[in-house]
């Protein structure tokens, strides 16, 4: 029998297309990738993987094993799924997955409070930017900005973020809008829909630096280095900021929590839910209307 190891190590390859990159997604080391890879094909007799100089490709029994291997894990994640579902004391780690905003300036600061209520929930917050798959246990909750369309989840809108432009209060051209320049996001992040609202609202101005997270805008637009796209809830708490009026459309993103269908009838799970549901509704700057 082979090990269950190897093979996640296989569907990493496979979905990845590179080892570097199934390492990345795994947490691991390029060298335990490949170790792991090379024993996989030694206990099933088969070559799964060309190695190419910037790639990775599936040989034909390669495929075979990869579509087997992903019924595998489906399965594997439906056993996990079903058993937690079971489970009816509020104990446990459950996985939340946000984005950094949210889980820097909004979560984080709730931690306290939450370990009060549920003592024995153990609550694990994932800051990342892109959307995991809670089909394939990369999260147990997610907290996302655009609707979720995957079949097997369940979504529940509990609120939403403002934005506005907002530049330092000393910052030279705080008056003059025609001299403004903007603070952006970096090429990696044109296609998000803050982005397009930031630029075009600076139209024909120029952008005088790109910064890849909110919090490095923030902190780059309160030192004078021109006018950003901030949430309300940070920019409004900021004294040295100074809100401007854009002239153009609002922009706000919603804020969607989500889970696996299965895992709805989890009772951790559920409070869970029940708790940031709770948190949102009480945030003034972030409840819905």
């Amino acid at each position: 029998m082979f090990d269950w190891e190897n093979l996640r190590h296989f569907l990493a390859v496979g979905r990845a297309g590179t080892l570097s990159g199934a390492a990345r997604s795994l947490g691991v080391d390029h060298a335990t990738v490949s170790r792991r890879l090379a024993a996989l094909e030694a206990e099933l007799g088969l070559p799964l993987v060309e190695r190419l100089p910037r790639a990775c490709r599936l040989t034909a029994a390669g495929l075979e094993v990869f579509e087997q291997a992903k019924a595998m894990e489906s399965a594997s994640f439906a056993i996990a799924r079903r058993s937690q579902a079971r489970q009816v004391s509020l104990r446990g780690k459950v996985t939340l997955s946000a984005s950094p905003v949210l889980a820097t300036h909004f979560l984080a600061a709730r931690m306290a409070d939450f370990h009060a209520v549920y003592p024995d929930i153990q609550l694990s917050v994932r800051s990342e930017a892109q959307q995991v798959s809670l089909s394939r246990g990369e999260a147990d909750l997610a907290l996302r900005h655009v609707r979720p369309s995957e079949p097997n989840n369940i979504a529940r809108r509990v609120g939403r973020i403002p934005f506005a432009l907002y530049a330092g209060r000393d910052y030279p051209a705080l008056a003059e809008p025609a001299r403004w320049t903007f603070i952006a996001y970096d090429d990696r992040f044109a296609d998000m829909p803050q982005q397009r609202w930031l630029l075009g609202n600076a139209g024909e101005r120029p952008v005088s630096c790109e910064l890849g997270d909110i919090s490095s805008q923030l902190v780059a637009a309160r030192a004078g280095a021109g006018v950003a796209g901030l949430p309300c809830f940070l920019g409004d708490a900021e004294p040295a900021l100074v809100k401007l009026e854009p002239g153009g459309e609002p922009f706000e993103h919603a804020i969607w929590l989500v889970t696996h269908r299965e895992l709805k009838r989890s009772a951790t799970v559920r409070a869970v839910m029940d708790y940031l549901a709770r948190a949102f509704a009480d945030s003034e700057a972030l409840r819905l209307p």
